[in-house]
């Protein structure tokens, strides 16, 4: 169950920009009216609360009406300067604000800011609207895009204006009074509908408690997970028991080492029934309302499904490309899995035992599994995973292919008080960006790992605003004296995120509101997974938490041997929760679903055996629910496989930290590759389109 990014924007509305330069008391008695002064212009979290969003809310929305009534009203010639440029620069304020209203939202909530959320989403969604339903605007950016030919525009400022003008007709401009009126409906419904979702998963995953009182109950588990309950228990109140929650740092170990078998499922249940109890924080009227209103919403626009309206704008294009691909790989995958079943089957039977391989034995048995076939497990890999460590690690690798350096930031503004921040500067010396990293879980943050920013990169008065990058996670938390030690996915995972926090850095588009296609920018985060463990790269960072000594050699060529292990689990359970995500949104017309009976056809059609749920199931599937982030989209991690997988055989060919291919990756991809088509941006760095072959090799597949 791996952790994924989500890179958050604000929902509904279009473009971005507009300067503050109020000098009423509201503006000095509001920071996020003020201008920050903290260093790096980051936000000046300890003075900002929750009182203050609403105000500055209100006087963003006000800025950027003012801004687009002067584009409208203007009665010179509209031209890309005073009409698209004006657009984009319309929202500085509002995108100033939502930058930092919803990341924190999602990394440290609260009841103020929960409610604040439902109450705002209508009021966004609606202003978004206004904009992008605004009649006299959409004509004088048609004006433009149908004379485009004959200006002299750059291929980004091209983006610019393809990217404005469709957004219009994807906004409903085109659309007749009437639908204009139920089309604004669909938005604001949806946009309370998300935050309804998401909310409901925040609390599942708060609510559910195992509480163990018996420590024979505790046989398998290791010292890390047993102290990191107690520790939990006593915080609730509970000392002398251990708790066990559906957060992965606390539900995979247990899955995977945890003897008894009755407590294995009762935890494996808890967490594939979030959002399907039959209660107050029940998911299944939702799915069925926001499939619904996203195909209604799709076929005003012209669309047959949501599906299509979404991949339209992606490298994919449509729904048949997108099925092709996970169609492909889904028998190959099944294949290995079946085999991988079979292996643990047998270990079953071996053990004298007389039950069937279940959903919540996988992890355990697969863990045996590779110990009997590599004498390799989780425990001796965790000690040399230390997170400081790990997190040394990545900077080297980046310093290494890029030259870049991470210099600690002490008494910066936090959002919450574990959180680190690093300067980053170029090889010359010079700025690049600020990162902040967020790794540990709290009940008011929500599950998973992402990154996002507080600053997006663009240029303002012919100078680069740097950027500002957050990376958010939920890994194993230090206990007592000893320090956070990592999981291998962990370990991956933050190697993740970093791949996604310097695409963020390394960004050189001059508009703000430019972004990558869905899936492509996994490309950036995914190739970044390859150096994690490269043998090169563990000698630098795997040194063992108490003795210091690196990793030994014989244990990475074990780690190395074992690379495709349960590739076909990982990859089936992957690929069915895509074929979900897709089907979901290729339904033709509405009805009130059935959300299990819709999901029971769904694994039936693709012949999903019983022993694999789909990584997110649809009550509790936050990238396609709670925005429109990943819906229709969940397949791009795949998609980007395979470019990454490609991308990556050009430095296995040129040398793991060749600078010359990592010189021409920054150029073409992490600083360009919102700025114009991505697969002409690939082929730049790597001469040709992908090829599937190094991804099936990668995984075990072919």
């Amino acid at each position: 169950m791996k952790s994924t990014s989500i890179i958050f924007v604000i929902a509904g509305l279009v473009l971005t920009s507009c300067t503050s330069n109020p000098k009423d008391n509201q503006t000095m008695e509001n920071p996020l009216l003020a201008e920050f002064t903290a260093p790096f212009q980051a936000p000046p979290f300890e003075q900002i609360k929750p009182e203050h969003y609403m105000p500055a809310f209100q006087e963003g929305m006000k800025q950027q009406k003012e801004l687009i009534a002067a584009i409208v009203n203007n009665s010179d010639e509209p031209t890309f300067e005073n009409t698209i440029e004006a657009l984009e620069n319309s929202n500085e304020l509002l995108d100033k604000i939502g930058n930092i209203f919803y990341n924190v939202t999602e990394a440290a909530t609260n009841d103020e800011l929960q409610k604040l959320s439902v109450e705002l989403a209508p009021i966004i969604s609606g202003h978004g609207d206004d904009i992008s339903l605004n009649i006299k605007l959409f004509e004088k950016v048609k004006s433009i895009y149908f004379k485009k030919d004959s200006l002299q525009l750059s291929t980004e400022q091209l983006t610019l204006l393809d990217k404005i003008y469709k957004g219009f007709v994807r906004g409903g401009a085109n659309l007749d009074e009437s639908s204009k009126e139920r089309f604004r409906e669909i938005n604001k419904e949806l946009s309370v509908l998300y935050l309804k979702f998401s909310d409901n998963v925040l609390q599942e995953n708060n609510r559910f408690q195992l509480v163990i009182d018996d420590s024979v109950d505790l046989v398998g588990l290791s010292e890390g997970s047993i102290a990191a309950a107690s520790a939990l228990a006593k915080e609730k109140n509970m000392e002398g028991k251990w708790i066990f929650t559906i957060q992965k740092p606390s539900l995979i170990p247990f899955l995977e080492n945890a003897e008894n078998r009755i407590l294995r499922e009762k935890m494996f249940h808890a967490y594939i029934m979030k959002g399907n109890n039959n209660d107050s924080l029940d998911n299944k009227v939702y799915v069925s309302k926001i499939v619904n209103l996203r195909l209604e919403k799709s076929k005003m626009l012209g669309f047959d499904s949501f599906a299509g309206f979404i991949l339209d704008k992606n490298m994919a294009k449509t729904p048949d490309k997108v099925y092709a691909l996970l169609n492909e790989l889904m028998p190959k995958a099944l294949a290995v899995a079946k085999k991988e079943v079979a292996d643990m089957q047998q270990m079953i039977d071996a053990e004298g035992r007389t039950f069937k391989l279940e959903p919540w034995d996988y992890d355990f048995y697969a863990a045996k599994v590779k110990e009997q076939k590599y004498a390799l497990n989780e425990n001796q890999i965790r000690p040399y995973m230390k997170l400081e460590n790990v997190r040394n690690g990545m900077f080297w690798v980046a310093n290494k292919l890029y030259g870049i350096t991470f210099t600690r930031l002490e008494n910066m503004p936090l959002y919450f008080p574990d959180v680190e921040v690093y300067q980053v500067k170029e090889e010359t010396g010079e700025h690049l960006g600020v990162l902040y990293l967020d790794y540990y879980p709290r009940e008011s943050k929500r599950a998973g790992a992402w990154c996002t920013s507080f600053v997006s990169q663009k240029y303002k008065d012919g100078k680069r605003v740097p950027p500002i990058m957050s990376i958010v996670c939920n890994f194993s938390a230090p206990v007592g004296d000893s320090p956070a030690l990592l999981s291998a996915d962990e370990t991956e995972t933050l190697f993740h995120e970093f791949g996604h926090a310097l695409d963020g850095l390394f960004s050189n588009k001059h508009y703000a509101s430019l972004n990558t296609p869905r899936d492509f920018v996994e490309l950036p985060s995914q190739i970044m997974e390859n150096w994690a463990f490269a043998p090169e790269v563990l000698n630098q960072y795997a040194l063992h938490y108490q003795t210091n000594e690196p990793m030994p050699a014989e244990l990475i060529e074990k780690i190395q041997k074992a690379e495709k292990f349960n590739q076909g689990f990982a990859t089936t359970e992957y690929i069915a929760a895509s074929i979900l995500d897709m089907d979901w949104h290729t339904i033709i017309e509405e009805k009130q679903w059935d959300v299990n009976a819709f999901e029971n056809e769904s694994t039936l059609k693709m012949k999903l055996i019983n022993e694999i749920v789909p990584r997110y199931r649809s009550t509790y599937f936050l990238h396609i629910f709670s925005s429109d982030g990943y819906a229709s989209g969940y397949y791009s991690y795949l998609w980007a496989e395979v470019l990454d997988a490609d991308a990556f055989e050009a430095f296995k060919e040129q040398g793991l930290f060749d600078r010359t291919t990592a010189s021409a990756f920054r150029t073409n991809i992490l600083e360009l590759g919102a700025t114009g088509d991505a697969m002409v941006l690939y082929k730049k760095f790597r001469g040709s389109e992908p090829k599937i072959e190094p991804l099936l090799e990668r995984r075990g597949l072919n």
